[in-house]
């Protein structure tokens, strides 16, 4: 059971992949699909056996490195914190792929995509099930791997090789980081085990490193690597490009895999972040700034999978503000509620996509609420969710994430709260912005798209409303479990919070009006957006000419592409046509080129002796032979 949640997609994978052009496409893609159904059978099992008993368990499968001090083994970490994500995963995806059966039905070469998006969720699944630090970065560069393959599938796309690359690279830059606090981890504590790691941790509070405290080195490292991943502010430009990729896999990385690497890191190393104070407070204000920055550009987006991709931003920034303020168990929920309406809404626009003759540009939908009602309404719930309206999952989790953040009465907590307060009310706009402009009003798009409008088959609409029931439910069912007054007894230690950190207390005792704001800012979201784009549908416009300069600026994402662009592009690129030029053409190019010119104008030269006449040999006899007795006559 627990080693066929993880290594049933990487099986799915080899068939696909090794197998699929013998087999055929279509045994290739429903073998996949038959192996995620078989994982999230084992993983829900797992999740009732381990969260809901209380039994961890670790499954070692061998041992992968004895050398010196170094010594671990590979082994699959089954506590509450890894089943609620293996569940989570395994469901998710199992659903993804069996709406990818339909939506990829005429793509040319399906196994290859089934194949990379099975090794997407092994990896994902290698990484939450890691019982040390090299293996969690196994798989951390795995699903790293697995986006590169999968956002750049469209090879023949330039701009998917494009934003493959540019994921990859991003990617890399926080994985540096992780690199050096996994390195400054081993450095402290001489193991990277988890279960030593966390027991030593009360032993090494007064350890520094280069005059800085170690624990908040470490916490600060781990952090910018799990910025990388989870797209935080700074590291968040290869998300939104991330959409090149074929739908499915948009709601994959964002729903359930990849993008949630990051927060799913941050609360396994709780036992060293509940020590480190100035890490915490940098998580804080990195996750409340994204989840306001990345709301804002959502608001101006026009392609439908952009709009989602930066709503993910921002609920990402939520979840890490909520780990940054203590509560770990808090942003765990918000991340599993989250996977459901974001995969959601995510294949909802795929389902939208698929009507519309693949056109992604929300202006030119509209008016084809009646033609596909079942995604209509599915989107309805995602968005409701997305916007925490009551009583949906979004609802329950938000909330408790604003709660907390304001129970925390810190400086950096305030600053959270307020804006997370914010992003609460321009999620709720750019949501109903986004379902407006793309079902209600006129039909903006051509008479032949039009007349091709239609509903998704029934292997894409199953996973629709599977969702869907997630999108209600789940905050409503798992909140007693996750956040609820027996929240350390069914994390089993799996979270941990230090005698100081009574932040879970102390959220369910902020004012009356704290959990109300919430609901309150969406409502007002939802009531502005149908102002702007129903009853007056002008007025976007003639803001967006007042106030050119604001519009420019949100709609270019806060330039972030163009200050990199001046900063690291377009200098590398200098550097890169000097050494090109000049190191390669000229020096290491030259030298040999050189040496092959010299040699064959010395055998030109030897060419133009080689004349063929008798005469002239004997000559230069005579001429060799006079020199060589004035040589020898000279020398004596």
């Amino acid at each position: 059971m627990f080693v066929g949640a993880i290594f049933f997609p990487l099986l799915g994978a080899c068939i696909s992949g090794f197998f699929g052009r013998w087999i055929g496409d279509k045994a290739a893609q429903w073998s996949t699909v038959i192996c995620m159904a078989l994982a999230a059978v084992c993983g829900s099992l797992s999740f009732a056996q381990v969260a809901l008993s209380g039994h961890p368990v670790t499954v070692e499968i061998v041992t992968w490195m004895n050398v010196g001090g170094l010594d671990f083994a590979w082994a699959l970490r089954y506590d509450t914190l890894a089943v609620v994500m293996v569940a989570m995963v395994t469901f998710i995806s199992t659903l993804i792929h069996l709406y990818s059966v339909g939506y990829m039905s005429h793509d040319e070469t399906p196994s290859r995509f089934f194949a990379y998006l099975s090794l997407f969720t092994f990896m994902m699944l290698m990484l939450v099930t890691a019982d040390n630090l090299a293996q969690l970065f196994f798989g951390w560069e795995g699903v790293g791997l697995a986006s590169y393959l999968l956002i750049g599938y469209w090879y023949d796309r330039e701009s998917a090789n494009r934003a493959a690359m540019k994921a990859f690279i991003v990617n890399r830059v926080g994985d540096v980081s992780f690199m050096l606090g996994v390195a400054l981890t081993f450095y402290v504590f001489g193991s990277i085990e988890f279960d030593t790691i966390f027991a030593a941790v009360p032993q090494h509070l007064e350890d520094r490193f280069g005059g800085i405290p170690a624990l908040e080195l470490i916490g600060v490292l781990l952090f910018i690597g799990a910025c990388g991943k989870s797209a935080q502010l700074g590291l968040h430009t290869w998300l939104p490009d991330a959409m090149e990729g074929p739908t499915p896999v948009s709601a994959l990385i964002h729903a359930a895999t990849m993008v949630t690497a990051g927060v799913f890191l941050v609360c396994r190393m709780s036992p060293i972040f509940e020590y480190a104070p100035t890490a915490l407070a940098i998580v804080t204000v990195v996750g409340a700034s994204t989840a306001l920055f990345a709301a804002t550009i959502g608001c101006v987006q026009n392609d439908i999978k952009r709009v989602i991709a930066y709503s993910t931003c921002s609920q990402l920034g939520y979840m890490f503000f909520a780990a940054g303020v203590g509560a770990y168990q808090v942003a765990m929920f918000h991340l599993f509620t989250h996977a459901f309406f974001k995969a959601l809404l995510f294949l909802g626009a795929g389902s939208v996509i698929h009507a519309m003759s693949d056109e992604q540009d929300i202006r030119k939908m509209g008016g084809i609420w009646s033609k596909i009602p079942i995604t209509y309404a599915v989107m309805w719930i995602g968005n409701l969710a997305l916007a925490g309206i009551p009583f949906f999952a979004g609802y329950y989790s938000k909330d408790a994430i604003l709660e907390a953040a304001f129970a925390s009465h810190s400086g950096v907590g305030m600053y959270a709260f307020l804006c997370g307060m914010i992003a609460a009310f321009l999620t709720a706009f750019y949501s109903w912005r986004l379902l407006i402009l793309t079902f209600h009003g006129a039909p903006r798009a051509d008479h032949h798209t039009m007349e091709h409008v239609h509903e998704s088959p029934a292997v894409m609409l199953i996973p629709l409303l599977l969702l869907a029931v997630g999108a209600v439910l789940t905050g409503y069912v798992f909140a007693p479990l996750f956040i609820g007054e027996h929240e350390h007894g069914f994390w089993h230690g799996s979270i941990v919070n230090a005698a100081h950190n009574h932040i879970l207390h102390a959220m369910h005792e902020v004012p009356a009006w704290v959990p109300l704001g919430p609901t309150v800012m969406g409502v007002g979201g939802i009531a502005l957006a149908y102002v702007f784009y129903m009853l007056a549908p002008d007025l976007p416009g003639r803001l967006a000419t007042a106030f050119r300069g604001i519009y420019l600026f949100l709609l270019n994402k806060w330039y972030f592409d163009e200050l990199y662009d001046a900063i690291f592009v377009r200098p590398a690129r200098r550097l890169a046509a000097v050494f090109w030029k000049t190191g390669d053409a000229q020096i290491i190019d030259g030298m040999p080129n050189g040496a092959a010119s010299l040699a064959v104008g010395v055998a030109r030269g030897a060419v133009r002796i080689q004349t063929g006449r008798v005469a002239n040999y004997a000559f230069a006899m005579i001429i060799g032979l006079v020199v060589f007795v004035s040589l020898f006559l000279i020398g004596r």
